[in-house]
């Protein structure tokens, strides 16, 4: 059987930070650390970045190949056409989506959350249904064709942008999420997408030196409490939406420990 095929989609999100993607973290990119963890997600075959064809984009789309991963390009407008773009030149079966935003992805969460879709034999699975990770961690797993049935069938700009916003509220599908620790790990910002998040982020490399690119959510999250004024420098960025959010799987899982941050 055929693995699944990560999407990381570049741009979107707040523009408070321009080329955020290219942004050192260590001595490589945020798009390179993202790219790197993506790859070593259990039962994923594929990595792809789907980038806008807008010339904003271009040193991320060369980045990205510098990388060795497959690129497609598509409208900028439309982030849930490029992802459908993505999935059918992929020849993709079953998608991961990660956003460029999040470099401290952990591919063991990710390939729970994959693993999920299939043995709740969901329609969509992610880790966000309710939000009890931190935010950078965040996932989602479904078919290509249930993409390619949200792209044809989804109308409004918000649904467009979100990319998975139709997926996420359309009635009759089952959706499963992988919960989180909580316990306040869920205040913990690990997005890139200020200048403020790229101070946290380039401080926590710094701290973690050459153990940063392997690093797990829970050693990270350990550091976060051992130094809380690592996580001072983005507090004010937090998302407080998002923790209070209705949307809620039909199937949940018990929460996930972090053994290392009790």
């Amino acid at each position: 059987m055929m693995g699944a095929t990560v999407i990381v989609q570049a741009g979107g999100g707040l523009n408070a930070l321009p080329d955020r993607e290219l942004v050192f973290l260590g001595d490589r990119s945020a798009l390179a650390c993202t790219l790197e963890r993506a790859r070593r997600i259990p039962g994923v075959d594929l990595v792809v970045c789907a980038a806008p064809d807008d010339r904003d984009h271009d040193l991320v789309a060369e980045e990205a190949a510098d990388c060795a991963v497959m690129v497609v390009r598509g409208p900028a407008a439309d982030p849930l056409g490029l992802m459908a773009q993505a999935a059918r030149e992929a020849e993709a079966q079953t998608v991961v989506r990660i956003t460029s935003q999040c470099p401290l992805i952990d591919p063991v969460i990710a390939g729970g959350v994959l693993a999920l879709l299939t043995d709740a034999s969901a329609d969509y699975a992610s880790n966000t249904m309710p939000a009890r990770f931190p935010h950078g961690l965040d996932c989602e797993a479904f078919s290509a064709i249930l993409l390619a049935e949200a792209d044809r069938r989804a109308d409004t700009l918000a649904e467009r942008r979100s990319v998975t916003g139709w997926i996420r509220r359309h009635h009759g599908l089952t959706r499963a999420n992988l919960t989180g620790p909580g316990g306040g790990l869920e205040h913990l910002r690990w997005m890139l997408e200020t200048p403020e998040d790229a101070a946290f982020l380039q401080a926590l490399f710094a701290e973690l030196g050459g153990k940063a690119l392997m690093a797990s959510a829970a050693e990270i999250a350990a550091l976060c409490l051992r130094r809380p004024d690592l996580s001072e420098l983005n507090a004010d960025r937090v998302d407080y939406a998002r923790l209070v959010s209705s949307e809620r799987a039909s199937v949940e899982t018990r929460p996930m420990r972090f053994p290392f941050a009790a």
